[in-house]
């Protein structure tokens, strides 16, 4: 079964395309979508997660970079669960620790077919901003993700303050919590239920 999904979502604010393979061995092309920063990050996503990652995306930056980070988070959770499938023989759990200099963070996944974020730095005194992207931009990338994926996500951090640092982290230890999730290591659905 071929786990891959494209995914074009278009709205007033925004114009967004995903394409996303889970078993691809092909490097992802370098996303684009006008904004520097998130660029940066979603080819951290794609490399450390070692999923292939297209994202070709434009929107009104003239505004605010929110519209489109956000965007960009459901579009790919809308991705993600397509190409998932019934999730049938998949690990589903993953996590990660990533440091990044004075910076480390923790991040929990659980491809459970239920939306649920938990984003705890929204609780601690991060500064500043990368490009214009900030952690709270982070958290509603995240929550567009883990609202249309069906992923439980806790993400904590445990050291850092300075903004480019925490953003940095908490995408490559999801990319490696994600990397151990979507493994098929079997062929039986990871619940008792019998479904995801």
């Amino acid at each position: 079964m071929s786990r891959t999904a494209t995914v074009h979502r278009q709205t007033s604010e925004t114009d967004i395309r995903v394409h996303l393979d889970l078993d691809a061995a092909a490097p992802a092309t370098a996303p684009r979508t006008g904004h520097g920063f998130l660029d940066h990050m979603l080819d951290a996503l794609a490399r450390h997660s070692r999923l292939h990652l297209t994202v070709e995306a434009q929107g009104d930056l003239h505004i605010d970079p929110h519209h489109l980070i956000e965007d960009t988070g459901i579009t790919l959770g809308q991705a993600l669960h397509q190409a998932l499938g019934d999730r049938r023989g998949i690990e589903r759990y993953g996590s990660a620790f990533v440091p990044m200099d004075e910076t480390l963070a923790h991040v929990v996944v659980d491809l459970s077919g239920r939306a649920h974020l938990a984003f705890e730095p929204e609780r601690l005194d991060v500064y500043g901003d990368a490009g214009g992207m900030n952690h709270y931009h982070l958290r509603e990338f995240l929550r567009g993700l883990c609202n249309h994926a069906g992923v439980t996500l806790h993400v904590r951090l445990l050291a850092g303050r300075e903004a480019h640092h925490v953003i940095e982290a908490v995408v490559k230890a999801l990319a490696r919590a994600l990397r151990d999730a979507v493994q098929v290591t079997g062929e039986a659905m990871p619940s008792t239920k019998g479904s995801l």
